[in-house]
């Protein structure tokens, strides 16, 4: 298992990011910092396609913070921490 660190640019860098995590033994960290300070339309586009590829490959895909992005093949998993759930206005009404 490999964690590789990418920076994503321009748009053109998500086939090399797609390439690795196609190898099926790498954890992408995709620093997303210089595209998004550029083009916010082609950030989600190039991560559009990331999860698409992710999701093909049953792999994990979450954001840490707002500018790093991991990517995990099938075997691997991303740890979310569980949200609270809301409260419903009719169990605040009971107390």
């Amino acid at each position: 298992v490999i964690v590789r660190p990418f920076m994503l640019k321009k748009f053109e860098d998500v086939p090399a990011i797609l390439d690795s995590l196609r190898e099926g033994y790498t954890i992408a960290v995709i620093d997303i910092r210089p595209l998004k300070s550029k083009d916010v339309i082609e950030l989600k586009r190039a991560i559009s396609k990331i999860k698409k590829t992710a999701d093909a490959l049953e792999g994990s895909i979450a954001g840490f913070g707002e500018n790093i992005i991991i990517v995990t093949p099938q075997f691997a998993t991303i740890h979310r921490a569980e949200q609270p759930k809301p409260v419903k206005k009719e169990e605040l009404e009971r107390f």
